[in-house]
């Protein structure tokens, strides 16, 4: 499909850099709130098969605050598909009561609906595309045939709520040939991670073999789109070193998981132990998640339509 280019956000609208912060603490947590998804990608790490159930809406309020005390700055919800949760409204409203950084990233199900009503307690929303062609993005698990078009309408809701806009793109064996240049270009992403298809075992095996590429073969897809660094849509990589252990995680069930064995190992409950035992419990590498690059200016653009969504919320 075409894409009409849009001007680019300017370097006044992005604030200056986070302060520096003290990577021994999960000051960027991933939540995964929901197990359910409405899509069914081929490649997903995060299929949640071992994990049955998930916290109340009251713990995982409870949780929120916990995160912060411990030190938590940036909370990122997914899933999953998060906003098919039924409580989701009010985790979100919770991290903002917290003052922190609240984002989320969806397959854009029910985004729309999400940001009419509560667009002010959000700060970064991100969405996946891992192909700008419909028939690759649908071959690959990821919406019906229309999910490029509705996901380039939902960037352009993204920007007009003054909010900060992420793509997020995996790269796979049917893509890593693919030019995503005219893509990017149209929905000016603030921050555009690229991954390498990344295989987890008791998540994605029997499933992503097919799909997995050769480092070079990754390799050529991000220097393809390097030039685009010029326009300040640089992709900001990750191959599967860099993914694995550099992650704060919590599953469904509000416990730290990481990847580093190559599947996930679960921590206890952190409502029962707490933040730091917990994350004893798991492998996390602070040196990885700062090489990787996941302390960055995260702080919100405010925009008099955000502004008004406050208000309302």
């Amino acid at each position: 499909m075409p894409f009409d280019p849009i001007p680019a956000p300017s370097a006044s609208d992005v604030d200056e850099p986070a302060c520096a912060t003290h990577p021994s603490k999960p000051v960027a947590v991933n939540f995964h709130l929901w197990r359910p998804c409405n899509d069914a990608c081929t490649f997903c790490f995060a299929t949640f098969d071992d994990v049955r159930g998930h916290l109340t809406a009251e713990d995982a309020v409870r949780l929120i605050g916990v995160l912060r005390a411990a030190g938590t700055e940036k909370l990122n919800f997914a899933g999953g598909e998060p906003t098919l949760c039924p409580y989701l409204g009010e985790v979100l409203r919770e991290a903002r009561a917290q003052g922190l950084v609240v984002t989320i990233i969806s397959n854009g199900f029910a985004l729309e609906a999400l940001l009419e009503c509560q667009a002010g307690d959000l700060d970064w929303v991100g969405l996946s595309v891992d192909s700008a062609v419909e028939q690759v993005q649908a071959a690959l698990g990821r919406g019906r045939g229309n999910h490029v078009a509705r996901t380039t309408k939902l960037f352009d809701l993204v920007h007009a709520y003054g909010l900060r806009a992420k793509l997020n793109t995996v790269v796979t064996a049917r893509t890593w040939d693919e030019d995503m240049t005219a893509f990017v270009r149209r929905v000016r992403p603030h921050r555009w991670k690229v991954f390498q298809v990344l295989p987890v075992g008791g998540q994605n095996d029997g499933r992503v073999e097919p799909l997995l590429i050769a480092p070079a073969q990754f390799r050529a897809f991000v220097d393809r789109h390097l030039p685009l660094g010029a326009e300040g849509f640089a992709p900001v990589v990750e191959d599967n070193a860099a993914m694995t252990a550099s992650y704060v995680m919590i599953d469904p069930l509000g416990r730290f998981f990481s990847n580093a064995t190559g599947r996930h190992v679960y921590s206890k409950p952190i409502l029962d132990v707490g933040v730091e035992a917990a994350l004893e419990q798991i492998t996390w590498d602070a040196g990885k998640f700062v090489e990787r690059g996941g302390l960055y200016d995260w702080s919100q653009i405010i925009s008099p339509m955000s502004l008004v969504s406050r208000r309302r919320g």
